[in-house]
């Protein structure tokens, strides 16, 4: 079951007790305080998981709780300390205070742990408090309580290319045909209920992430239908592929705004991502007719059709088709598609090619997400 989002209580351990208590022994008299320390509360830890993809496992879960530490004992014997409890997590799971909206940590590297509350210490017993004025005390401190906090946690799918669309145009069986997902395909609007993930292949040692988001229809982002609730999923993708339907009785230019106005108005940054478009299921029509309707909507965009995609990733050269000048994508803008392409994932027409265009656009934007890293860690040079 595919759950992402929850809410518990996670509770760090108290501190164990300090004792009180006086050595007794024969023939000695008066032996003096020795009670031992108490132990330190067990404390709370939150560890990332790569292979695990939902919070299913939590579900049900209202508290989590570490271990008290146990009380110190005579003899100067000291408790042990708590065990800790570590919360494990899909990649990409934000923990949020329930109570103030606040994000707290934000957990995105697989096998990244992060201690996420500090158990109580433990209470000094009473050997600690034995002086020259003072040699018989008969106090020790209490351990100090742990801390506890109510959280939500929140999944949100890292993938580099988020798959957008009305229902039914063709995101599941596109991903099924690129990747190793394998999601439920049926001819129904809302097939897909939940997101998927799958690795794309580019090559032997080169992939991506490819999220395949539960259909998106207008007044998504107001809460109707499934959009709102998935949404967050593409908010961590690096670049988007709107699919339109070229069968769809929606007009072509209209799945197209209302999909971007849908996008700008749950989030201005997710907007603002490089984007791209595929008309799908093109098998169900003529040369010409795909040709047409390409061209209609590359008018209403303000676009002409090039050659770009045919010359670099050996595009059907019978079908029309877009891609934006710029060398390599270094550029990649953002208030157009960087290519508009027809492609086919029954007979596999202009599969290979977006596979492909894709990884570009993948790997322009993991570039320029080093570059800044790359200056920041260049040696500053003194001007002569």
């Amino acid at each position: 079951m595919f759950v992402d989002n929850v809410e518990l209580t996670l509770s760090s351990g108290k501190g164990g007790a300090g004792c009180v208590s006086f050595h007794t022994e024969k023939f000695v008299i008066k032996g003096g305080p020795d009670g031992g320390d108490g132990g330190r509360g067990g404390a709370v830890w939150f560890q990332v998981d790569g292979n695990t993809d939902t919070l299913s496992h939590l579900r049900g879960k209202r508290h989590i709780k570490a271990e008290n530490g146990r009380p110190g004992e005579g003899r100067k014997r000291f408790g042990r300390s708590g065990k800790d409890t570590t919360v494990v997590v899909p990649p990409g799971t934000q923990v949020v205070d329930a109570e103030t909206g606040e994000l707290l940590l934000d957990l995105t590297e697989p096998g990244m742990k992060v201690k996420f509350l500090e158990g109580g210490k433990g209470g000094l017993g009473n050997v600690h408090f034995k002086s020259s004025t003072n040699q018989r005390p008969t106090y020790a401190q209490p351990g100090l309580p742990g801390q506890s906090r109510h959280v939500r946690l929140e999944m949100k799918l890292i993938a580099d290319v988020g798959l957008v669309g009305f229902p039914n145009v063709g995101k599941s069986t596109l991903i099924s045909t690129l990747s190793n997902a394998r999601p439920e395909i049926a001819n129904y609007e809302f097939t897909t209920l939940t997101p998927k993930l799958g690795v794309v292949a580019l090559g032997e040692f080169d992939s991506f992430m490819m999220a395949d988001i539960p259909g998106i229809i207008e007044g998504a982002s107001d809460g109707r239908g499934l959009g709102l609730e998935f949404l967050r999923h593409i908010e961590r993708t690096k670049t988007l592929l709107l699919m339109i339907d070229a069968t769809n009785y929606r007009e072509m230019q209209y799945q197209y705004e209302i999909l971007k106005e849908e996008l700008r108005r749950y989030s201005e940054e997710l907007a603002g991502r490089p984007f791209a478009v595929a008309i799908t299921k093109i098998d169900a029509l003529s040369d010409n007719e795909i040709d047409g309707k390409t061209e209609e909507l590359l008018e209403a965009l303000g676009l002409e059709p090039n050659e770009i995609l045919e010359e670099r990733f050996d595009a059907d050269t019978k079908l029309l088709s877009y891609a934006d000048p710029h060398e390599s994508w270094e550029a990649m803008p953002t208030d157009r598609p960087v290519f508009i392409l027809p492609v086919s994932s029954v007979s596999g027409r202009n599969v290979e090619p977006l596979r492909y265009a894709l990884g570009a656009m993948v790997h322009a934007c993991r570039r320029q997400e080093k570059a800044p890293e790359a200056e920041e860690n260049s040696p500053a040079t003194e001007a002569d």
